[in-house]
């Protein structure tokens, strides 16, 4: 089992400010680098405080040159939003900066807020068409001079300058979720990230059963990749009950992500506030005992035993996804306890 830490800048109000939250988030990833991850994720968001990262590339540009081993993960780019010559030139261009560490995960994008100010017009439930197309052109880049004569781009023969470092390229996963993204993930050679959400283990196993279905199904590609990505709150034994403050905080990331998915309010300065707790008294998954069972929060040895489940089921790649609401010293010490006894469980 490979470990990464999926991270953002986080901002729920503006107590703390932007030169502050990268702090934090450089801090966090030396962190995980010397405790032994392999990858740092960073994903793309538009306009949103909570998740503040209009682009990957500059924070992991930074980070690879404090850094030496961990690998740069853009995870998520959001494929309407780019042309497939930028993708592949910037890509190739972090793996020139990093030496080779550079990885891309493709999204088709989910906010339609971040549709109606970045592509107006077009709905969010229509963005796998871009991602369908973008995938096979940016590798067709990074091959050499290709020209392209698509639906949604068409542009003369051209390359990706600077070529990438690593050969024929990045590794290049597909944040997926219904069987056709898994189907295409594969049958294109992109590794797989998933991420259950709110739903228990049992939904981990679907999303590997939707994966193992598209590896029958394309017998003669090379096994890819799969990745599960998961909120996690690491906290010490001598605690039991400090699991609570981490359930709390995971259920109003999980209201403020339903606020802005709902896209019916206007945010002020980049700020939403979360849907009020009424909205979901009939929706037992926001229930904090709930969120204990399905968001990674525990003990050590509750995490490591759950993590060894998600080994045994063929997962290649665990990500500590600490964007909860939590403070930075909160986040620090649980991502700490994490490195110091889960990882040595997995040879770490």
């Amino acid at each position: 089992m490979r470990f990464s830490l999926f991270v953002h800048m986080e901002r729920w109000d503006e107590s703390v400010s932007h030169e502050q939250a990268f702090a934090d988030l450089t801090e966090l990833v030396l962190m995980a680098e010397a405790g032994g991850f392999g990858t740092v994720w960073i994903g793309e968001h538009h306009a949103m405080e909570f998740t503040v990262s209009p682009s990957p590339m500059p924070q992991l540009a930074y980070l690879a040159a404090k850094t030496s081993t961990i690998r740069l993960g853009a995870g998520t780019i959001i494929a309407p939003f780019w042309n497939p010559i930028r993708v592949a030139g910037e890509c190739a261009l972090l793996d020139v900066i990093s030496g080779g560490r550079m990885e891309v995960g493709l999204a088709r994008g989910a906010y339609q807020y971040e549709f109606d100010r970045m592509t107006p017009g077009l709905a969010a439930s229509d963005g796998g068409k871009h991602l369908r197309e973008l995938v096979p052109a940016v590798k067709a880049l990074w091959a050499g001079d290709y020209a392209h004569d698509g639906e949604l781009w068409q542009f003369p023969t051209s390359t990706s300058v600077p070529s990438p470092v690593q050969t024929p390229g990045p590794p290049v996963w597909i944040a997926a979720r219904d069987p056709a993204s898994h189907d295409f993930a594969v049958a294109h050679g992109c590794n797989v990230m998933v991420t259950p959400l709110m739903k228990g283990d049992e939904e981990v196993v679907a999303l590997r059963d939707k994966f193992e279905a598209a590896l029958a199904a394309h017998p003669d590609v090379p096994r890819p990749d799969l990745m599960v990505l998961r909120h996690t709150h690491v906290h010490s034994e001598s605690d039991p009950d400090g699991w609570r403050p981490a359930a709390e905080a995971v259920a109003r990331y999980y209201r403020t992500f339903d606020a802005w998915f709902g896209n019916q309010e206007a945010p002020v300065k980049g700020f939403l506030p979360p849907s009020p707790g009424e909205k979901f008294a009939e929706r037992p998954e926001f229930e904090l005992d709930s969120l204990h069972r399905t968001a990674m929060i525990g003990t050590p040895a509750e995490v490591v035993r759950r993590i060894k489940e998600y080994e045994q089921l063929g997962v290649d790649e665990y990500s500590f996804w600490i964007d909860n609401g939590m403070t930075h010293e909160e986040k620090r010490a649980s991502l700490q306890l994490f490195i110091e006894e889960v990882v040595p469980a997995f040879g770490g």
